[in-house]
């Protein structure tokens, strides 16, 4: 159902990019608010790579004629721009694309545990504010116990009030499949300091399977290398007829 390949093994990804991109206005991708915040951490200099990368994200749907795509609630507005892109196409070219819809989990972002301001990334220069299934159970442990929360002990969910006690409550539901108000119930009594070790644990005991899965994956190699080399097979078995007539309808050959 599913398979894994690398960018360059697969080389229709960036020409249809490419394609896209002369469909795309740049006012249209400057809107977006991934644009602004990149850039902003960038000194205001953003590269056009990271500017067109959505057009790229696109371009990966599109190739595999894709109906619905798991997002988080960060990437909507770029599966919005997706779903532009392939209307743009088809009323140029006649219907070709279909349009891709949104697949959102429960837990739609998870916030940093730095600043439950913005979502938690793997970018993120604060080493604490992140959780990586790779880290640790005493890595997890302290990312937890420095989480941001604030001067109230209760444990309540309260997004906007209480933003880094909601982010520890929407992680502690997400990793144990529990309703907000079934954790709340659970975690009556406890105060944020001890609900912290809770959901730090939680998460440990979530990730220890896939963490050791990782580690066993890491120890062979030449396992690896052939999921990506099928991966790549099948990938291209699915990507070169149609990116070949979507050549054909923009006039390539």
């Amino acid at each position: 159902k599913y398979f894994l390949t690398l960018y360059f093994q697969v080389p229709e990804h960036a020409e249809l990019a490419w394609i896209l991109g002369c469909l795309t206005n740049v006012p249209r991708v400057l809107r977006l608010p991934q644009w602004k915040m990149k850039r902003a951490s960038q000194n205001n200099e953003g590269t056009v790579g990271l500017l067109t990368y959505p057009v790229l994200q696109a371009a990966d749907i599109l190739l595999y004629k894709s109906t619905h795509v798991p997002v988080g609630e960060d990437q909507v507005l770029h599966l919005e721009l997706a779903q532009d892109i392939a209307q743009h196409f088809n009323k140029k070219y006649g219907e070709f694309f279909p349009v891709p819809k949104a697949i959102l989990s429960t837990t739609k972002k998870i916030k940093s545990l730095r600043d439950p301001t913005v979502k938690m990334s793997k970018s993120d220069p604060q080493k604490l504010a992140t959780v990586n299934i790779a880290d640790s159970p005493d890595e997890i442990v302290l990312k937890f116990r420095k989480a941001v929360t604030d001067f109230t002990s209760e444990v309540t969910y309260d997004p906007d009030g209480r933003p880094g006690v909601s982010n520890l409550v929407s992680i502690h539901a997400a990793v144990t499949g529990l309703s907000i108000k079934e954790v709340l119930h659970q975690s009556a009594g406890l105060d944020t300091a001890h609900y912290k070790m809770v959901v730090a644990e939680s998460v440990i005991q979530k990730f220890a399977p896939i963490r050791n899965e990782i580690k066993k994956l890491q120890e062979d190699k030449s396992h690896l290398i052939k999921v990506l080399e099928d991966g790549a097979q099948k990938a291209k078995e699915l990507a070169a007829p149609i990116y070949q007539e979507i050549r054909r309808l923009v006039g390539f050959q």
